[in-house]
């Protein structure tokens, strides 16, 4: 009983902690006169993976490879299967264009380049799957590389990115004492870090328990754990008639899972992969892939609510897949 009140306690930390350090930060960064346009990027687009982040690198210090790449394979698949199947289930929506030549085809490519890079045992002579310093570094060059070309192409269109940046860049604590906002933010990265030792603590413990792999653990409850953020934007977006956020927000926050969050950690740490399996690499491959098909079934360039109970039926699917293995 008590591995899930710290589960629950732990997840709390690092959502709470993630939110308070993201609008602290803004706030901060805001009073040092940095561009809004910058902030929306870099702050705001980490801010949102920030759980997952600090469970792959504390997972990675401590030996817990698997738990570091499961975390953001399982994230990465709840965010297309779960999170875009329940948002066009309630409303389905429209795809644009820059989405339709540019972030998903990313996305897709992030998600091979991974698998590629993890399974070291695909090369005749090598036994061990491992995410090394190398693969990290590599890994943050191309997510540097991506990071650069968006900040150059929406600054084709200046009105437009000052336009989004203010959208994306609003802070509840704008205004507050600057000490007050550095208590803050100091605080929430405390609350992140205390949770997500947390978290990760209990969910070993589970794992344990139940008689499961931490690579089926990590899949499964961290991943939905740490994807509950996009969950519950995704739903609110969609009942307020709003949904195409939803699909802006897994593609961005997969990207950054993919590229930043796996290359940071193995940068931090190299770590072993045990119980990862090809079909988990592949998953992700397929959600990256099944975003890029709607855009050609049934109504064009539209994710239909037909395919959204689609997308759930697959991730109900592997999540008994896994439960079974």
């Amino acid at each position: 009983m008590m591995d899930y009140l710290l589960l629950f306690l732990g997840l709390g930390l690092l959502l709470v902690g993630a939110n308070y350090l993201v609008d602290a930060s803004v706030a901060i960064a805001q009073r040092a006169k940095i561009s809004n346009f910058i902030i929306g990027l870099t702050i705001v687009g980490i801010g949102t993976s920030a759980p997952e982040l600090f469970i792959s690198i504390q997972s990675a210090l401590t030996g817990h490879g698997d738990i570091a790449m499961g975390n953001v394979l399982g994230s990465n698949i709840a965010n297309v299967f779960l999170i875009l199947g329940v948002t066009a289930t309630i409303l389905p929506f429209s795809i644009d264009k820059m989405q339709q030549r540019r972030d998903i085809p990313v996305g897709i490519g992030a998600a091979i380049l991974v698998l590629l890079l993890a399974n070291d045992s695909l090369i005749p002579g090598i036994s061990e799957n491992t995410m090394s310093r190398i693969d990290g570094i590599f890994l943050l060059l191309v997510f540097i590389v991506y990071m650069s070309f968006v900040i150059l192409r929406k600054g084709k269109d200046p009105k437009q990115a000052i336009a989004e940046a203010d959208e994306e860049t609003k802070s509840q604590l704008a205004g507050k004492n600057v000490i007050l906002l550095w208590i803050i933010a100091a605080t929430s990265l405390g609350a992140l870090l205390w949770g997500g030792n947390m978290f990760l603590d209990s969910a070993k413990s589970l794992a344990k328990t139940w008689g499961m792999s931490e690579a089926v653990i990590s899949i499964t409850i961290v991943a939905i754990g740490t994807s509950l953020p996009e969950l519950i934007t995704a739903i609110i977006a969609a009942c307020k008639k709003n949904p195409q956020l939803a699909l802006g927000n897994v593609i961005g926050s997969n990207v950054f899972n993919l590229l930043m969050i796996l290359g940071v950690s193995s940068t931090v740490h190299s770590y072993n992969l045990e119980n990862i399996s090809i079909v988990d690499y592949s998953m992700a491959i397929v959600a990256a892939i099944c975003i890029f098909i709607t855009i050609y079934t049934f109504k064009k360039q539209k994710f239909d609510r037909i395919e959204g109970i689609f997308f759930l039926a697959i991730y109900i699917g592997y999540t008994v897949y896994l439960l079974m293995r």
